[in-house]
């Protein structure tokens, strides 16, 4: 069978510090980036416009943030009360020292658990999903691992999203409106129930001091692309910025008098899931990270972030 996507991996550390109310340290990929990428040599980056355009804090300036605004990282340190987003680890602003009591993004666009990930978003190679998929969770283990061995207690990890509906997938694979790659999502589906189990049996290992939440995006994310109208989108298939054709490149010229110099972009954001061909838009990070924040059990478990804000607390 050959395998089409690679899986990437989101992982959030909360914990409390004396006289620090609220300290987030991010890992990740494009999903969380807020801006390391632009300081690698990489064509995966978000620092140029409409990148940025909704985001309040840079008077929508591009952040190096892979979405039109917040992105899920962002809204849910927010909505525990943070005052500031972490900054990104590679930023020339970030001190070292003190600093990182505040948190920090060490996120990456195109970043992944296994070292290739990221040089080919298609692959080509022949490989057993099995084998693939195990690969993945033996390596994530190792770090998981590693990052409780230096002291990480409250950790969320966040499954992989339904990649079969991004608008790249749709594209590649020449599928009609409305409809998702199933073999893509079957192979995302099984690496998080591996995933899932994989947290579970950590949390027994590692005792009642520490707690891996996993966090379910695939169903949140197919409930959203499912009842995208009830939601208030207008539109689940294309991207807001970049077009419905490859190479799907978002951006805008710097010049003003050359406006054929940029990509088609969406009128309003607010109607659209996708904002380019494979992030979406704030409104749908909003979503997400409610439901990670407050929702039940069949979006987080064994709680939720803000229970888990609270744990042993």
């Amino acid at each position: 069978m050959e395998l089409n996507i690679i899986c990437k991996i989101v992982v959030l550390f909360l914990h409390v510090v004396p006289s620090v109310s609220f300290t987030t340290f991010v890992f990740g990929d494009s999903l969380v980036d807020a801006g390391n990428n632009d300081y690698l040599f990489t064509l995966s980056k978000a620092d140029s416009p409409p990148y940025g355009i909704d985001f309040t804090p840079s008077g929508g300036q591009p952040t190096g943030r892979f979405t039109n605004g917040r992105t899920i990282a962002d809204i849910v340190g927010q909505g525990l009360g943070a005052k500031s987003f972490p900054p990104a680890y590679l930023s020339p602003n970030t001190q070292a020292g003190e600093a990182i009591l505040g948190g920090m993004n060490y996120a990456s666009g195109a970043s992944g658990i296994l070292d290739e990930t990221g040089f080919l978003f298609v692959r080509h190679d022949k490989v057993f999903p099995t084998m693939f998929i195990d690969s993945m969770i033996s390596n994530l283990t190792i770090q998981l691992k590693r990052l409780h061995e230096l002291g990480a207690r409250k950790m969320v990890v966040v499954g992989v999203g339904p990649l079969g509906c991004i608008p790249f997938v749709r594209a590649f694979k020449l599928l009609p409106s409305g409809e998702c790659s199933r073999e893509v999502n079957s192979l995302i589906q099984a690496y998080n129930a591996k995933l899932k189990e994989l947290l579970n049996r950590l949390n027994q290992e590692m005792g009642p001091e520490s707690m891996l939440v996993f966090a379910n995006s695939f169903d949140i994310f197919m409930k959203i692309i499912a009842n995208y109208r009830q939601y208030g989108f207008e539109n689940a298939d294309g991207p807001c910025c970049g077009g419905y054709f490859p190479p799907f490149i978002c951006f805008k010229s710097g010049d003003s008098k050359n406006s054929s110099a940029a990509s088609a972009l969406c009128s309003d954001r607010s109607k659209f899931v996708f904002w380019d061909a494979y992030h979406p838009t704030e409104a749908v990070n909003v979503i997400v990270a409610n439901e990670l924040l407050d929702g039940d059990e069949s979006s987080t478990s064994p709680m939720n972030i803000r229970k888990l804000y609270n744990y042993n607390s």
